[in-house]
């Protein structure tokens, strides 16, 4: 995932935290931001796959800006939420099709020829969304741009005579194109999706209220949905909402400078990308498989963040035993939520607890860095002791983007270097964000000053990531954190490859039914089996220590 910074960065990290999820490789296309409908012959991308079905987007510049590449000025240029969008599906599943144009309304689009253009790439399956708007309200017919619709939704329409043209023209309704690129598309057997314009960045006297436009093309391309049946994407209510959630200095920066208020630059396409992948989620419009991330409209996404008010730290139940001392997320713990469990919840019966305790200090939603910086690590430290082992498991979260709203300040610098990235935390006050391999080699280094020993295990893999033939999931935390542990003297399991080898030798089938959501968090079932591979990885170990504390030695 890329990570995608609001603050001043160092020169040194920005190419890689802006675009740690490389950008789609760029053909060569004209500009298109300012796209003049008589001219508008622009070369636009085609599906990747054939065979694949394809997420095809239309619209303006909002949608796609410019060739695709930020006019030169990387993340800080200008934006449209098409590009980031898809990076939170799988491109081996679907391809994703932004064949929007910058400049053109829900007319131009058509008159233009980028329609018939289009037409011919949607098959029988695949889906298309719409989202015109903010060109809409253009004059009906001058000499620059002739782009603007009639008002509403209605049958009315104009004859005129182009001024930039120079051709007779009927000009509809927006209500009336949009019905029409409906039609269109369910005759060629695909789906229609239609979203409203993405809110524009414009507040209230008060502040903290962002104007809404459902009284126009908003609220007229939710009539149309509604009228004809079809998915509607509320990007004008959801954005004002996220907007006021994340408050006036934050949405600043999801922008370029002043006075820009309707092109987003990177950070801001990504949320604009969450809130679509919300709608598409919230209307079950693509397969559940499809998703590699998942998000609500309010920017929350599927990995839980459990209140740490509600979660105390567990202490040893006999202090005078040795302890197996377990810190990491919800993959570790979950506490039932939605059906969650973690092996760490299931390794106690595979122990003599009698001899050994076992305490489960993970916490759903955390990475190694907020298991830091908040608190927590501190108080479970304070338990620890010599002959202790400490068994540390993360990577779910730190690849949340450092800076993006929607990554709850979770997201950890990739690697193992001393450098670090400010970001400002919901508060206002500024965080110097360390490395994963620095919060990893903090934890080695404070257990092993009390005496405990320390076990680094990489996560478990994903529902959809554990086949042969797919790429290796979490292979940069595998390989960090045995870098790490090797340096500090610790342990080191490859829990993502032991589960992995055992998901295969159960086979599909099986490994489905180990899962309480789409293919991050185990049921009971799921967890028990990974805690038993959990202890395969331990009895590994050189150290003798856990053979002789087994229930099944």
């Amino acid at each position: 995932m890329t990570a995608l910074p609001t603050q001043r960065l160092t020169r040194r990290l920005l190419a890689s935290l802006l675009f740690t999820l490389p950008l789609a490789p760029l053909q060569a296309q004209e500009f298109t931001a300012t796209t003049d409908p008589a001219r508008a012959q622009v070369t636009l991308p085609e599906p990747a796959n054939p065979a694949l079905p394809s997420l095809i987007l239309i619209g303006d510049s909002t949608v796609r800006n410019g060739r695709d590449d930020g006019q030169g000025k990387g993340a800080e240029g200008q934006w449209g939420w098409g590009t980031p969008i898809a990076h939170y599906l799988d491109t081996s599943k679907i391809n994703v099709v932004n064949r929007a144009v910058g400049g053109l309304s829900s007319r131009t689009y058509r008159s233009s020829g980028h329609w018939e253009r289009t037409k011919p790439f949607i098959k029988r399956g695949d889906w298309v969304v719409m989202q015109f708007g903010h060109n809409d309200a253009s004059p009906v017919n001058d000499n620059s741009r002739a782009r603007g619709v009639l008002r509403g939704t209605g049958p009315e329409k104009e004859d005129i005579n182009n001024l930039l043209t120079g051709k007779p023209e009927t000009v509809f309704t927006y209500g009336a194109y949009l019905r029409g690129y409906i039609a269109e598309i369910r005759a060629a057997g695909a789906t229609p999706v239609v979203a409203s314009p993405v809110i524009r960045k414009r507040w209230e006297a008060d502040g903290v209220t962002v104007t809404r436009a459902g009284g126009n093309f908003a609220g007229w391309a939710a009539e149309v949905a509604k009228q004809e049946g079809v998915a509607f994407i509320d990007l004008n209510e959801w954005g004002a909402k996220r907007y006021e959630g994340l408050g006036k200095a934050v949405v600043a920066t999801l922008f370029p400078p002043d006075p820009e208020t309707v092109h987003t630059n990177w950070l801001g396409a990504a949320v604009n990308a969450q809130l679509v992948i919300a709608g598409l989620l919230q209307n079950k419009v693509l397969p559940e498989d499809v998703y590699k991330q998942r998000f609500a409209p309010d920017g929350s996404d599927d990995r839980p963040v459990v209140d740490a008010r509600k979660v105390k730290v567990e202490a040893p139940r006999d202090a005078k035993l040795p302890s197996i001392v377990l810190i990491g997320d919800s993959t570790v713990r979950s506490g039932g939520q939605n059906g969650a469990i973690g092996w760490g919840e299931r390794l106690a019966p595979l122990f003599d607890t009698q001899r050994v305790n076992i305490v489960n200090n993970a916490i759903g939603g955390r990475s190694s860095r907020t298991f830091f910086t908040e608190g927590r690590w501190a108080s479970v430290l304070e338990q620890l002791k010599a002959g202790d082992w400490l068994l540390v498991q993360f990577g779910h979260n730190d690849g949340a983007r450092i800076g993006d709203p929607a990554g709850k300040n979770r997201g950890s610098v990739p690697g193992l270097g001393d450098e670090t990235v400010e970001d400002t935390r919901p508060d206002g006050s500024k965080e110097a964000v360390h490395s994963f391999g620095w919060y990893l080699k903090r934890y080695i280094t404070d257990a092993q000053a009390k005496g405990a020993k320390v076990v680094v295990l990489s996560p478990i893999p994903h529902k959809d990531r554990w086949k042969p033939e797919q790429p290796r999931d979490f292979e940069n935390y595998a390989a960090w954190g045995e870098q790490v542990a090797r340096a500090q003297g610790a342990h080191f399991i490859d829990l993502t490859l032991l589960v992995a080898q055992a998901y295969r030798a159960v086979g599909a089938e099986r490994v489905d039914g180990f899962f309480s959501d789409a293919r991050t968090h185990t049921n009971d079932v799921g967890a028990r089996f990974n805690a038993e591979r959990v202890v395969e990885g331990l009895k590994r170990l050189p150290d003798n220590f856990f053979q002789n504390l087994l229930v099944r030695p």
